[in-house]
């Protein structure tokens, strides 16, 4: 008798999504303090726009052999450390996308797009 680890491993394959990782990483990054929102290119807006949920709108993901890499385009809230609430943006999407998927991350790359001012 085998171990049921073995024995699990060969059921079949688990496959993810680029979306889901990419998904995974736009809620990571817009829980971090500081993010106004994800801003996304003119394809994805055009893809939402067109009926289907995006909820990874300004995230772009890469996954080769098990490896992710990831950009991320975001708005940050003015008066904030845009150096700090980057760095953090790449620590919480690397953990998220690690921890829920079990894929390593490469890199998390972050672009700052804007600045958000408060309206209050």
């Amino acid at each position: 008798m085998g171990d049921n680890a073995n024995n699990e491993a060969k059921i079949g394959n688990i496959s993810i999504a680029d979306g889901v990782v990419a998904s995974i990483a736009g809620i990571a990054a817009i829980e971090v303090d500081g993010v106004s929102k994800l801003t996304g290119n003119i394809s994805k807006e055009l893809v939402s726009k067109l009926g289907k949920k995006n909820l990874a709108n300004g995230v772009k993901v890469d996954i080769v052999d098990g490896v992710v890499n990831a950009d991320i385009s975001v708005e940050i809230k003015y008066g904030t450390a845009i150096k700090k609430v980057s760095e953090e943006i790449q620590v919480k999407v690397k953990q998220a996308i690690e921890n829920m998927t079990g894929l390593t991350v490469g890199v998390v790359n972050v672009v700052v797009s804007g600045i958000k001012l408060d309206n209050n």
